[in-house]
């Protein structure tokens, strides 16, 4: 009983706390709160008073570079076209139609030569980006403070800039064409009369190349060009084979006289009197004695008789024998007498 009681008396507490302070908001609500920005320096110090506006009579004012509703002043626009290019949403929709001279000038001293007969932004499709008006050249395409533009059917969010009507568009349009086919006419004329009044081309003259005549006996003869100057070609200093020095005389600084050459004839040892002849060559060859012409080589064959087995050479004085003729070989044939007393042959290798 005690708890049920202690929680309807801090019940009651509660709501009489809350029912005080809606009582002291009644007080204060005698008074508004003044529509200011969050800018605004004051904005803090308002901390009492009705905070609802009465809108639209009333509105928050909206910052200078807030990006909503987009506007397009015509009568500063070029129709360059920068606008509908840099669109990542293709909002905007261009018609241009060229002029055939000046039409005026822009606020900024720009002139102007297209009609814009078409200008549309469909704001139902804008991202609220801002590119377009960074690229706008003569800065009539810009981004308003009006926010609140909902409707209740999309076509209603398609924005129409131009001030052209059908009629007009259509004029401007055969002006042009009628322009363009007057100038196409002039050029034409241009180039047949340039055509009718230039010269035919000269034949090109065919190359003859000059001769120049021999001068004759009277005649004095004409004056030499300086002789080309010989191409360098370095010295190099050769090592005679045998002396294994230069071939320059240090002392007067003259080349001598060019030997010829040796062929390169290889060098064998030859054993017993064959060494002691070539060491005798060598030591002509030094004193400039001609060389003597060298034997032909011709293989010794040691051949052996058929009778004696021994070879067919003097061993003291190293001279071959007389070759003996070969014997013809004759069969022996042998008689033998049989028992009836006729004779049988039988031959024997």
């Amino acid at each position: 009983m005690k708890t049920y009681f202690k929680n309807i008396i801090k019940t009651t507490g509660g709501l009489l706390y809350g029912l005080k302070i809606t009582f002291r908001h009644f007080l204060k609500a005698r008074t508004s709160r003044k529509p200011i920005g969050v800018a605004d320096k004051d904005y803090f110090e308002h901390k009492e008073g009705i905070f609802t506006l009465k809108y639209p009579q009333e509105e928050f004012p909206v910052p200078d570079n807030g990006r909503y509703q987009l506007h397009n002043e015509i009568d500063d626009c070029i129709v360059c076209d920068k606008c509908a290019k840099v669109c990542p949403v293709n909002c905007i929709d261009i018609e241009p139609v060229r002029a055939t001279e000046e039409i005026g000038k822009t606020s900024d001293g720009t002139s102007k030569k297209i009609y814009p007969a078409k200008f549309d932004i469909d704001m139902s499709k804008c991202c609220f980006c801002g590119l377009c008006t960074t690229v706008c050249p003569t800065e009539c395409l810009t981004m308003t403070k009006e926010y609140d533009f909902s409707v209740f059917d999309l076509k209603a969010h398609n924005f129409e800039f131009s001030d052209m009507t059908a009629d007009a568009v259509e004029e401007k349009k055969k002006e042009l064409e009628i322009f363009n086919a007057e100038k196409e006419k002039a050029k034409a004329a241009a180039a047949a009369a340039k055509a009718s009044t230039a010269k035919p081309a000269a034949a090109k003259p065919s190359f003859k190349p000059r001769v120049k005549p021999a001068a004759t006996e009277g005649e004095a003869t004409p004056e030499k060009k300086p002789a080309a100057r010989p191409a360098f070609k370095p010295k190099v200093k050769k090592v005679d084979s045998e002396s294994q020095e230069p071939n320059v005389d240090t002392e007067n600084q003259e080349p001598k006289a060019k030997s010829a050459k040796p062929v390169f004839r290889p060098k064998i040892k030859k054993s017993g009197d064959d060494g002691q002849e070539s060491r005798e060559t060598k030591a002509d060859e030094a004193a400039g004695k001609p060389k003597a012409a060298k034997p032909v080589f011709r293989p010794k064959i040691k051949k052996v008789d058929s009778e004696s087995q021994e070879p067919n050479v003097d061993t003291e004085s190293k001279e071959p024998k007389a070759k003996s003729p070969k014997p013809v070989f004759r069969p022996k044939i042998k008689k033998k007498k049989t028992d009836d007393g006729e004779s049988s042959t039988q031959s024997e290798e």
